[in-house]
């Protein structure tokens, strides 16, 4: 099943959180898929790390078909080749960690979503005259939540998803909601790699879960 552009977006928006993962281990990748969905994702990012990225995520893909409603994009994209190789393979969206035009000229020829990596104004500027819908902060440690509300103040309607620097605590996650963001991008943060490595799968559900409904929470306290 083939999500639209705004199938995805309105997704990343219910949920407001997308797990940013990578594994070589594709047994790895399905259990991780697996906690994810049962906590309550619904849009994941698998990133293009890793020689053998592209077997690992058509694999994921064909699992992640028996799971309704959930939305599987590559991320670390940084060519037009990768773009065609990861679409032909399933992927939903793509992600950036830079603002690419020969990338965003061959995903929007493909009517797919594409989300760029944007560290300045004037590359969100850039992005939304390319047509971005979404954009991603990045490096979201280094450019902070105080980023997120400049750009809203002069760019209220873009919608930002910050990746890196974003924990799955009440804290943080109320700042960056704070600051205007539409959803958040989490990786190392939210996978614990020792549990990962003792197959604690369970306690990553929880987690992640409980990320869920902290963000949920921070949204009806608004």
């Amino acid at each position: 099943m083939k999500f639209s552009k705004s199938e995805v977006i309105a997704a990343m928006e219910e949920t407001g959180m997308i797990p940013v993962f990578n594994h070589s281990d594709i047994a790895v990748a399905k259990d991780v898929l697996d906690a994810s969905y049962k906590a309550g994702v619904r849009v994941f990012e698998f990133t293009n790390r890793g020689e053998n990225a592209l077997e690992v995520f058509k694999e994921l893909k064909s699992h992640a078909s028996q799971y309704e409603g959930l939305i599987l994009g590559i991320g670390t994209i940084f060519t037009p080749k990768q773009v065609e190789e990861f679409l032909a393979a399933g992927a939903d969206f793509v992600v950036s960690p830079a603002l690419i035009p020969n990338v965003i000229v061959t995903c929007s020829k493909a009517d797919v979503l594409w989300i760029p990596g944007c560290g300045t104004v004037t590359e969100i500027f850039n992005a939304k005259e390319m047509g971005a819908e979404v954009v991603k902060a990045f490096p979201g440690n280094v450019l902070g939540p105080s980023f997120v509300s400049a750009v809203k103040a002069v760019l209220p309607e873009i919608k930002i998803m910050p990746t890196g620097g974003v924990e799955p605590t009440e804290e943080n996650l109320s700042t960056w909601f704070g600051a205007g963001v539409t959803c958040v991008g989490m990786g190392s943060q939210l996978f614990n790699k020792e549990w990962i490595k003792q197959k604690q799968f369970d306690a990553l559900e929880k987690q992640i879960s409980q990320a869920l409904g902290i963000i949920e929470t921070i949204r009806n306290s608004k």
